[in-house]
């Protein structure tokens, strides 16, 4: 679908894809708005914990900040999402998802509020 992804990044080693990192517009309330939503992340099974991921979710953030993004945000473990910055903020949430695990992150002091939904593309039927 056209306009379904922002920053899409691979990583290759040998030739062979081994990782790969999108983010893709999402809107707030309804309203385009210059926020993003990180994901899918996808590593190789056997190259996980390498920090292949890390690098490509870090090298994508900076990708929508040079582009002037306002924001992003991402749909997963808190634990793993909280060191790249991300925080729980109840002021902006995924409708039928626990606020815990949907996370912003602000770029230049944007403060996004209201219901997020995320490019047709990756919606359910």
């Amino acid at each position: 679908m056209a306009g379904a992804l922002k920053v899409s990044l691979v990583a290759v080693s040998n030739g062979e894809l081994i990782g790969h990192v999108a983010f893709s517009p999402v809107t707030i309330d309804g309203a385009a708005c210059g926020w993003f939503g990180l994901g899918p992340v996808s590593i190789r099974r056997d190259l996980r914990g390498r920090g292949i991921g890390g690098a490509l979710i870090r090298a994508g953030l900076q990708s929508l900040r040079s582009h002037g993004a306002a924001g992003c945000v991402v749909l997963g473990n808190p634990g793993y999402y909280r060191r790249f910055g991300f925080e729980a903020d109840p002021a902006i949430r995924l409708e039928g998802v626990p606020p815990e695990n949907f996370m912003r992150m602000p770029f230049n002091g944007s403060n996004a509020r209201g219901v997020v939904a995320y490019h047709p593309a990756f919606s359910a039927p």
